[in-house]
């Protein structure tokens, strides 16, 4: 997988916003249809009541014209046709006695029925003396009703839709605004912490390498290296903490650099760690050369041998692989969930309660790889192992 994103909480707030915006979505969806099924209904009867009226008016009319017919033989010749409306002659059956009509019914129910691009009125003819008959009346429907259905529906719904929009973005800033609360006053915890943390660490760090271990007993040495070993770990941590903080601040010089000097650099640095977890280190280093700056890969390469010891079993294997296109780690710890690999670059994400750390160094990876636009993949088998590659090109 490759990362592209490296603001604040971008990646949880991403989330968190695209499951509101879901929620908030189809429910203004569903509001929205709600009213236009409501209004088109509404607009739907409003035409056929004012069809009603208009036929039944026609009806009285008509009708004697009709008895007069019957009376006089029901010859179909002869049937009187309106002039305002397509008449005809049904049985309750469906069976046409008499008709003019343009299109087919296909409700034989007292009423007024849209029914396909026309409109029938059936008038039920028991009291004339026509039992079991129904008189219909047929006219087009014109459609403009329905236009302006829509065109109502386009404005004032347009409207409603942007009304429900800024709600929207309104609720997503209040949703949104706890966790930016609860980040920045991690951010001001970190940097309190980290400022705090500088004078006294580079004290320990300063006298543990004073010391000469030829002077000491066993006993005394490995005391001494649990105590390096636990210094380089916080030194670790202060470095990314500092350029967590810092970076935006601090002067980049981008420079050709020989990346299997610096790998080399840090396993000696890390070498004490992999001894204290008793993990193998197996390396297949090549030249290659990077134009970038010296802190910012030293950062990357940390930061992926960090991972590599952290979440290793003891006993296990880190791999290096470096050649001119790329830096690969593999380790033989706990691995991890594919569902899970697309967070390990979120920041302040951790997977593993048992392992300490703030969550930000494989952030700090994706933030470097942006910025030179290399390229970082992930590949992980849960209870085997992991392998984080690090294109030096796209």
């Amino acid at each position: 997988m490759s990362v592209t994103n490296d603001s604040g909480i971008s990646f949880a707030e991403n989330r968190t916003l695209r499951a509101f915006v879901l929620l908030y979505g189809v429910m203004a969806f569903f509001i929205l249809a709600l009213i236009g099924t409501i209004y088109y209904n509404y607009s739907k009867e409003l035409m056929l009541s004012t069809h009603r009226l208009s036929m039944q008016l026609e009806a009285e009319n008509y009708i004697p014209r009709l008895m007069s017919w019957k009376e006089t033989g029901a010859k179909r010749e002869l049937f009187p046709r309106d002039i305002a409306y397509k008449t005809a002659i049904y049985t309750k059956n469906g069976t046409p006695v008499v008709s003019y009509l343009e299109d087919k019914v296909q409700t034989f129910l007292p009423g007024i029925y849209k029914e396909q691009g026309y409109i029938h009125f059936l008038m039920a003819m028991g009291s004339y003396g026509m039992r079991e008959m129904f008189l219909v009346f047929e006219t087009a429907d014109d459609g403009l009703w329905l236009k302006e259905v829509w065109t109502n529906l386009l404005l004032y719904g347009g409207a409603l839709f942007i009304a429900l929009l800024l709600v929207g973005v309104m609720l997503s800033r209040l949703f949104i605004r706890p966790m930016r609360e609860a980040v920045l006053l991690l951010d001001n915890f970190i940097k309190d912490t980290t400022h705090e943390l500088n004078t006294p660490l580079s004290t320990i760090v300063t006298n543990i390498e004073t010391i000469d271990h030829d002077l000491l007993d066993e006993k005394t040495r490995k005391k001494i290296r649990r105590i390096d070993i636990a210094a380089k770990t916080i030194a670790s941590i202060y470095d990314d903490l500092t350029y967590l903080i810092l970076h935006h601040k601090v002067s980049v010089v981008d420079e050709p650099l020989e990346i299997k000097e610096i790998v080399q650099e840090r396993l000696a640095y890390f070498s004490d760690h992999f001894t204290q977890k008793q993990i193998t280190v197996k390396q297949n280093l090549s030249l290659c050369t990077v134009f970038a700056d010296r802190t910012k890969i030293t950062r990357i390469v940390d930061n992926l041998l960090s991972n590599a010891i952290k979440y290793n079993k003891r006993g296990g294997s880190v791999e290096l692989l470096l050649d001119a296109k790329k830096l690969q780690v593999s380790d033989s710890g706990r691995g991890i969930e594919s569902a899970k690999i697309h967070q390990i670059f979120e920041r302040y994400s951790r997977f593993d309660d048992s392992v300490g750390g703030f969550g930000i160094g494989l952030h700090i990876v994706a933030s470097i790889v942006k910025e030179y636009g290399f390229r970082v993949e992930v590949a992980s088998v849960p209870k085997k192992g992991t392998t984080i590659t690090v294109f030096w090109q796209q």
